[in-house]
């Protein structure tokens, strides 16, 4: 059974050119959404998913209906593949049940590897680089060391709860205990 995903990112456009093109490749049912591309959260989606029995097809209009990025629509059809289910999208003439489609949508996960790789390098060359030059990457400490030395002679002081240190310092309690993790007991040696 073929079952169709139609998915328009607006209120103000209208899957009609999807329907019409999903009806006519054979699509017994429909799931249509109105939700960005962008969404991990799609329920229409998961629904088609969900209704998709081994040997069925999941069919779309175009790949990005289906998701907005290469990882994402991969992921996605690895799981149907899983799953026993095809995936076909009518723009593109990918159809993953037939061997030319799956070598196609293989060709499109080595890509995407290769760029999730060339990516990994380049984000550890520029750290080297930047390590080089006495920079280091990464968000500030919630807490300086003035702030901290802080934090301990207020703790000393029994009647000063880790609440309101925390409060003082404008952190919440949890990222004090970060710093502290033995609360109080870390401030008397």
């Amino acid at each position: 059974m073929d079952i169709g995903y139609a998915r328009v990112s607006t209120r103000d456009q209208d899957a009609e050119l999807q329907r019409v093109a999903l009806l006519g490749a054979g699509s017994e049912r429909i799931f249509e959404e109105t939700a960005s591309g962008a969404q991990r959260e799609r329920p229409e989606l998961k629904a088609a998913i969900d209704y998709l029995r081994p040997g069925d097809t999941l069919v779309v209009w175009k790949l990005d209906r289906l998701a907005r990025s290469l990882k994402q629509l991969i992921e996605t059809v690895e799981e149907l593949d899983r799953r026993e289910i095809g995936f076909r999208s009518l723009t593109e003439s990918i159809d993953t049940t037939t061997p030319g489609g799956k070598l196609i949508f293989h060709i499109f996960g080595a890509l995407a590897e290769f760029e999730r790789a060339m990516i990994r390098e380049r984000t550890v060359a520029g750290l080297e680089v930047a390590r080089a030059h006495g920079r280091v990457g990464g968000r500030p400490p919630a807490i300086s060391e003035e702030d901290l030395r802080a934090a301990k002679a207020m703790l000393l002081n029994e009647k000063i709860t880790m609440s309101e240190v925390a409060r003082r310092l404008g952190v919440s309690p949890a990222t004090l205990y970060r710093y502290l993790p033995g609360g109080r007991s870390r401030c008397v040696q």
